[in-house]
Formats: C-alpha cells, structure tokens, sequence
C-alpha cells in the first residue's frame, strides 16, 4: 500500500491536498501563489494555490469547473471580477453594490462570492494612521478594482470621492454603481473623463488622497497617469499595483515629497482575509513581507 506522508510533508501533493485558485488574464505577473504557498507551508497546511489564465469568454465553464473539482475556493483579478457576478450563486453587500467580485468561497456545492479590495484598502490606510472619513478622496479607475475601493468608502464614511476614467466600457458602469451609492450612502460622488486634466487637476487640489486603481504601472501597462504638478504637497499617493513594488506613481510622488502608500500591503491585507474565509487561519502577514517585501 502506497504511504501518505502529506501530513509529515505539508510540501508534498497528495490525494488529500486541497486547491485554491486564482483566475483572471493575465496571472503570469502575480504574486498571489507563491505568497499562499509559502503561507500554507509555513503554517503546515496541505493545500496548493494555482493560478489560472481565464478570459470573460470561458469564465462560466471555469466557475462550474472550480466548484466540480472541489476547490475550497479562488481570487479573481482582471479581466473577470465584473464579469463572473451572474454565474454565482449569492454575493456580498459590497460585491453587490460594487459589481464586482474578487473572492469566492466554495461551501455545501454553492459559490459565495465577496470583494475584499476595497476593505483591504480601508483596513491598510487605518493600520498606517490615515484617516479619510469625512473628507474628499480621488479614485482613478472604474474596473473591479476600483469600485469595491469607492464602495468600500462611501459606506465608510467618506464624505466625497471623484472618479476618473477613461470613455471605455466600465464608464457607464461607474456611473451606474454612483447612482446605487447615491441611494444606499450619505457621499458625494462625480465621475469624470481621465482625459478632463483641469477637472483632475482640481480634485487633487481639493483631496486628502488619490489612488491608482488603474492597471496603469505594472509590467503589462506600464507608465503613470500623474505628473508631479499635480500633487500637492499635503496628498497622500497611494497604488493598488503592486508589482513591481514602486510604480512610476510611488517614485514620483516620493522624488515630489508626498506620503505614499505602495500596493504591497493592500495585497498582503487580501490575501490575508482571503485565508481567513477559505481555510479560517490567520496568515503570518510578518513572515510573507520578510521573506517577499523587505524593507530596504
């Protein structure tokens, strides 16, 4: 008889070995599996998070192909956070009022969707003293991404957020989730073209903070959608990019005088919650920032 010696060796795959996954296009720039594998290796677990290159175009085969399988549940990143909320089974409040789902969690043959960027967000500002309740922040996206964060702080408490997107396929989308905003929260919310430099130049002026909730500095889009004219002295910069770790924003910002915020934490606050709702086990957050994000 063949012996399984899984849990002597969290490292090695077995019968028994569990998946989480992670979909979206493109994946092959995440950092999710290796900072899940070296946390489920750290604490013992047997179970693998696997990445998969999934497009809008198959999502529905995929989402039925997770939950056959016996996937203790999966991230969603783009092109697929908007997409995949018809194919489950119930959402959160906030992937409800967002459009947008980021997490599911498999239980009982049924796909629970949530979105935890926007909370991740809210979660890193307080853990690095910034406080934005009840004054004006500026949003550059309108994907996934960005409107779990506008979401997030509207019910929050933030008192106005101007959105800034281009004229694409998430525009009126954007405006559609203000609209539900408008009525579910107390914040003043004003969707803007990106291309209308005097109107962002302005809200700036006027913001305790912007973030990039654009793609817009990663390796696949890189570039920066601010120039340091832009930035007052007293505005906090902040990057949901995360990879690589100070985007052309965050290096700008920095040479200008700014406080910034990277998207390295914001990610590791995801991925931290993610465990919790998949597996109820706390990630060793300290041990995934020195072994992958230490300080220079």
């Amino acid at each position: 008889m063949e012996q399984d010696n899984s849990q002597d060796n969290p490292q090695v795959i077995s019968g028994a070995t569990r998946l989480i996954g992670l979909i979206g296009s493109p994946v092959r720039y995440s950092n999710s599996p290796a900072v899940h594998n070296a946390s489920f290796e750290e604490q013992g677990l047997d179970y693998r998070y696997v990445a998969f290159d999934v497009t809008p175009v198959n999502l529905l085969d995929v989402v039925r192909g997770m939950k056959a399988m016996g996937f203790l549940g999966y991230n969603i990143t783009a092109p697929c956070k908007t997409f995949i909320v018809p194919y489950l089974d119930e959402i959160s409040e906030v992937a409800e009022l967002s459009g947008a789902v980021n997490t599911v969690v498999i239980q009982n043959g049924r796909s629970l969707g949530d979105n935890a960027d926007g909370a991740s967000f809210m979660r890193t500002l307080v853990l690095h003293g910034i406080n934005i309740r009840g004054k004006k922040i500026t949003v550059l996206g309108a994907g996934g991404t960005a409107a779990s964060l506008i979401t997030q702080a509207a019910l929050d408490g933030v008192a106005e957020i101007d959105i800034f997107n281009r004229i694409d396929e998430f525009y009126p989308l954007a405006q559609d989730l203000i609209d539900r905003l408008r009525e579910r929260t107390d914040a003043q919310i004003e969707l803007y073209s990106l291309e209308d430099t005097q109107a962002l130049k302005q809200s700036l002026s006027e913001s305790t903070l912007v973030v990039n909730a654009t793609s817009v500095g990663s390796p696949n889009e890189p570039g920066c959608l601010l120039t340091e004219d832009m930035m007052t002295p007293e505005l906090i910069v902040s990057d949901m990019v995360y990879v690589p770790r100070e985007t052309e924003l965050i290096k700008r910002a920095k040479a200008n005088g700014n406080k910034v915020l990277n998207g390295v934490d914001v990610f590791l606050q995801q991925a931290a919650m993610g465990e919790r709702l998949w597996i109820g086990c706390e990630m060793p957050i300290d041990y995934i920032k020195e072994r992958f994000y230490p300080e220079d």
